[in-house]
């Protein structure tokens, strides 16, 4: 079997793309989203419980390999498979969409973290704030700016004092970024490095108005062998199951 850390567009096509080829596949997911996309395969919803845990259960069962193709910010997942993997003696393979660049005409400022993100937040602003449920805390001091809160579920309190909450899930199409942005009169755009192109719109449309970017950085990956293709993932995971099973 192998398993996928899951609960990206990339593991649920890694996920069709090993049972289309005969591979036993199970997909793990973290349980924070209501009614996710299940990718095809076995799926288990929830934590493991730690790295120990992890390892224990990594044992107990036949994984061959596990690929994670968790979000680039799922930090605490990443570093627990980092630990768990090599302790129990699975192969693990990490893959990751490549992050955004830069363009001609783009106005971004890369900041560390959530809260720097805040901290750039000019007064007065109307902020379009794509950084995901987990964290908006960090947004809720700032009281001199309006926020259009877009997450896949309501967040958690507390939230900015002055927003608007918008719950949608990508795909996003450029007309209709430019017209939320539009009809919002949006002034700046918060968002974090995620990469991938479900979401990469919203950047084309700040570009053409524009409109200025704060990027948060991906936090610091534990050092394992990483693709970021599927194609890449496919190839390694079926070699790792045959030679595993011989």
């Amino acid at each position: 079997m192998v398993l996928i850390l899951g609960g990206t567009a990339e593991a649920r096509r890694l996920a069709g793309e090993l049972v289309a080829a005969g591979a036993s596949v199970l997909t793990s997911l973290a349980g924070r989203v209501a009614r996710p996309r299940l990718p095809p395969g076995d799926v288990r919803i929830g934590g493991f419980g730690g790295c120990e845990a992890f390892a224990q259960w990594l044992r107990s069962v036949d994984v061959r390999a596990v690929v994670d193709a968790t979000h680039p910010f799922a930090e605490r997942i990443s570093a627990s498979a980092a630990w768990a993997c090599p302790a129990a003696g699975v192969p693990l393979l990490r893959l990751e969409r490549p992050g955004w660049r830069e363009r001609p005409g783009e106005r971004w400022r890369w900041v560390p973290d959530l809260p720097a993100a805040a901290q750039a937040i000019p007064s007065g602003a109307r902020v379009f704030l794509t950084t995901g449920r987990q964290g908006i805390s960090a947004f809720a001091a700032v009281s001199d700016a309006w926020f259009l809160v877009r997450c896949v579920q309501a967040p958690d309190p507390p939230l900015p004092a002055r927003h608007e909450l918008l719950l949608a899930r990508g795909p996003y199409a450029l007309e209709g970024e430019g017209e939320l942005l539009d009809a919002h009169r949006i002034d700046l755009l918060i968002t974090k490095d995620s990469g991938g192109a479900h979401t990469e719109p919203k950047l084309d449309a700040a570009r053409e108005r524009g409109v200025p970017v704060v990027v948060v950085r991906r936090p610091p990956r534990p050092e394992v062998p990483t693709v970021a293709t599927v194609r890449e993932a496919r190839t390694w995971a079926i070699a790792q199951a045959l030679t595993q099973g011989r």
